[in-house]
């Protein structure tokens, strides 16, 4: 007999879930990309890129071909990275491999420079300076000239393929190309002498690292200006989950006024005449049309923006048509938005009320906050400020202070001492003295301490005495071989200094070294 009896389903439970992960819920992990068509901006702020892009491009192009002279001695190129000699030159500054303590100096104060900036403006480095924003701007006016501005390059790009089509596409990324090409030439010039690498560069002749140099550099400026644009600052570059950190209720960002500009309209004679509460947003979407990352900026703050400002010169140039003040999108504080916000809202207990923030005669209340110049200098911004200058200071004075003689003294090893016939004593050494001057120079060798001990240098003869005259050639190391004698008889390890000096120059340098004896040996 089956004693078994099938339970009812009714007696189970249903839990209300929801498989998210199912195959007809799954979106692909890529998802393609929409192609962002900015619409030329023209204004103060598109001016200012403007300014800013030639600047930086002109530096980082002509830098290296600025000649500096610095006698027969040393290169005359002004920047140049001297990987065979290991040297930086600065038009006047020489920085040795082991000053590298100047680098470190400069990145420290390029770190804080940046808190500093975000700290005041927010992410002006990444809407101006950046050389990602600055190429993706250069590659925007090439690709405006040949094909259009934003509405004729969304028709090209949505038409077929037609002849014209693939003419101003082929001359487009030509033009893209011969940019990128040219952006990594110019950086493997700051490695060598400009003119002398470029004619060795066309006839062949050039270091097999030159080439692939430029052509990674060409691919790389090609694909991240050219390609994918705002899509290296969203997806590639860590800034923008960083500035997060550095921002404050005073920093400076790029923000729309939705305090004034809700409710937006593109009726609003209409529906004032209803009655119904009207902002000074037209919802023209001109501020989305200029914005080279394709977000809206009346979404309010945003990952993805950069602080250029577009925006700002787009909506100025619409409320100056309808006659209505600017400042609808502008650089703004969060406690100054927040403020008028709450003005508008009675503290966020209704929506926003145009009425609230207007007189009768259409000026603001004098409760709004407008930005004051001064909110700047606040004590966030104050430290950063004083450690930047500090530590540029310091780099300074220690520029024009630093000694150009060095001296490196090597005892030898084996043997520790030699024990003359007539009883006297004698160490050997290994001095390299360092002319950091591009030009030949008459050195002192001396002494000092161990009295009675008298030295030698093989290179100079079999003389001995207590001080050389020794020629350093310019910008190197000069190696020499130096036996001191000592016919005192000392049993202890004594300890004495050899001095490098060159008057003309007040240059010094100085090396306390040990000599050792048969007695200091047990």
């Amino acid at each position: 007999m089956n004693l078994y009896t099938a339970p009812d389903p009714k007696d189970v439970r249903r839990i209300d879930a929801e498989p998210v992960n199912a195959r007809k819920n799954r979106e692909p992990l890529y998802a393609a990309r929409k192609k962002v068509f900015p619409k030329r901006a023209e204004g103060r702020f598109r001016r200012f890129k403007w300014i800013v892009m030639l600047i930086t491009l002109g530096i980082y192009y002509l830098s290296p071909w600025i000649r500096w002279d610095r006698g027969p001695y040393a290169p005359d190129q002004a920047i140049l990275i001297d990987l065979s000699t290991r040297r930086f030159f600065f038009f006047f500054i020489e920085i040795w491999p082991q000053e590298f303590y100047y680098v470190a100096g400069l990145l420290v104060m390029a770190g804080f420079g940046l808190f500093l900036v975000t700290s005041a403006v927010g992410r002006a480095w990444c809407g101006y300076a950046c050389p990602q924003t600055v190429w993706v701007d250069l590659f925007l006016v090439v690709e405006r000239a040949i094909e259009g501005d934003r509405n004729a390059r969304m028709k090209l790009d949505a038409g077929a393929w037609t002849f014209e089509k693939i003419r101003k596409r082929l001359l487009k990324h030509a033009i893209w190309l011969i940019i990128g090409v040219a952006t990594g030439g110019a950086w493997i010039f700051y490695f060598a002498d400009a003119p002398t690498l470029v004619v060795s560069f066309v006839t062949g002749s050039a270091p097999a690292v030159a080439y692939a140099t430029v052509a990674t550099l060409a691919a790389t400026t090609y694909v991240l200006g050219g390609l994918m644009r705002e899509q290296v600052c969203t997806y590639m570059c860590p800034w923008p989950r960083i500035q997060g950190a550095m921002l404050d209720e005073n920093s400076l960002v790029v923000t729309y006024n939705d305090w004034r500009g809700e409710q937006r309209s593109r009726h609003a004679k209409k529906a004032q005449a209803l009655g119904q509460p009207v902002g000074d947003c037209v919802d023209c979407n001109a501020c989305v049309a200029v914005c080279p990352m394709g977000i809206d900026i009346r979404d309010g703050q945003q990952m993805e923006c950069i602080t250029c400002a577009l925006c700002i010169d787009a909506c100025d140039g619409v409320m100056d048509k309808l006659g209505k003040p600017r400042g609808l999108i502008a650089y703004a504080t969060l406690s100054e938005y927040a403020g008028n916000m709450s003005i508008a809202t009675d503290g966020g207990m209704k929506p926003v009320q145009p009425a609230k923030v207007r007189n009768p005669d259409g000026s603001f209340v004098d409760g709004v906050r407008h930005f004051d110049w001064r909110i700047i200098f606040r004590p966030r911004i104050l430290f950063y400020a004083t450690v930047w200058s500090l530590i540029g200071i310091a780099m300074v004075v220690h520029l024009s202070m630093r000694g150009r003689l060095e001296l490196n003294v090597v005892h030898d090893r084996n043997p520790q001492y030699v024990l003359e016939s007539e009883g006297s004593i004698r160490n050997g050494y290994t001095l390299r003295v360092l002319n950091m001057v591009p030009a030949p120079r008459k050195i002192e060798l001396k002494i000092s301490g161990l009295e009675g001990a008298t030295m030698r240098i093989p290179e100079l003869g079999k003389a001995e005495a207590r001080s050389f005259t020794i020629d350093a050639a310019p910008d190197v190391a000069t190696t020499l071989k130096v036996f001191v004698t000592n016919r005192t008889g000392a049993d202890v390890i004594d300890e004495f200094l050899f001095t490098v000096e060159d008057s003309e120059h007040a240059d010094r340098a100085t090396y306390r070294a040990a000599f050792n004896s048969p007695g200091a040996a047990r």
